[in-house]
């Protein structure tokens, strides 16, 4: 896959997110509710395509979530409990960095759910699913797909990098003996919950960049015409010259010093 400058990349994503400001704009003038879904390896680029969906959209109505180890309290309540009061309200968008597939996935390779949990979970989910899309929900997955090769060379940047050695965990170690592993569990998973009402897409990750403009631009095709008449508001002049502002109690830190 050939290589894309950062240049020519920003200037491929700067228009598709404009339409996505023109999304999010439909999404609150109809009081739609948007869910999405991004699974994949460990280091195919999830964070990254959030990022890149999230990062001009208001936080207030674009919600990313990325649930980590369940509490005691949360692996004793129904599966998609903990899921399910993350999901979007009117006119919200919500981002899911992983999601309740983490059951067919880092839960059934590691050995984190048994076998009839994750059988059970495959069976209920298509149901679950469907629940949210006849409410109205508009539900899209994404698996993230990633040779092998660029999982190992993306483990390697994080090691050596220390901006970025929080990204590494023990788990991480771990699944790079169950590569194939994690293949079937993948097949499995989509053997069972590829259905009509909530079909899955696979996108290539080897090349990231590439990745999210394709991921991105099918996104933006699949959500129906989002075009809503913006209001601009106005900004007149100051009536008088601008303030200064002063400080009685406290002031501020000294400047920076390079």
């Amino acid at each position: 896959m050939s290589k894309l400058k950062r240049k020519d990349y920003e200037e491929a994503l700067k228009p598709m997110q404009r339409e996505l400001i023109e999304l999010a704009r439909w999404v609150k003038h109809t009081g739609a509710r948007v869910v999405v879904l991004f699974e994949g390896r460990d280091s195919a680029g999830k964070g990254g395509a959030v990022n890149a969906i999230s990062r001009h959209l208001n936080p207030r109505q674009c919600h990313i979530v990325a649930l980590g180890t369940p509490t005691e309290r949360e692996a004793g309540q129904w599966y998609f409990q903990r899921y399910v009061t993350h999901l979007p309200a009117a006119g919200e968008i919500v981002l899911f960095d992983r999601s309740w597939y983490n059951r067919a996935g880092v839960e059934h390779v590691m050995g984190f759910a048994t076998p009839a949990q994750v059988d059970a979970f495959l069976k209920v989910t298509p149901v679950f699913e469907k629940l949210l899309v006849d409410d109205g929900v508009l539900l899209l997955k994404y698996w993230l797909c990633c040779d092998q090769d660029k999982q190992e060379e993306r483990f390697a940047e994080r090691a050596e990098d220390p901006l970025k050695g929080w990204k590494l965990s023990p788990i991480d170690i771990t699944a790079r003996e169950q590569y194939e592993d994690y293949t079937r569990a993948r097949e499995a998973m989509l053997r069972a919950t590829h259905t009509e009402h909530a079909p899955w897409t696979l996108v290539d990750f080897n090349n990231q960049r590439i990745g999210r403009l394709t991921l991105i631009q099918d996104l933006l095709q699949r959500v129906p015409d989002t075009r809503v008449q913006d209001i601009p508001v106005e900004l007149p002049p100051l009536i008088r010259k601008p303030s200064e502002e002063t400080f009685g109690i406290l002031k501020p830190l000294p400047d920076y010093e390079p």
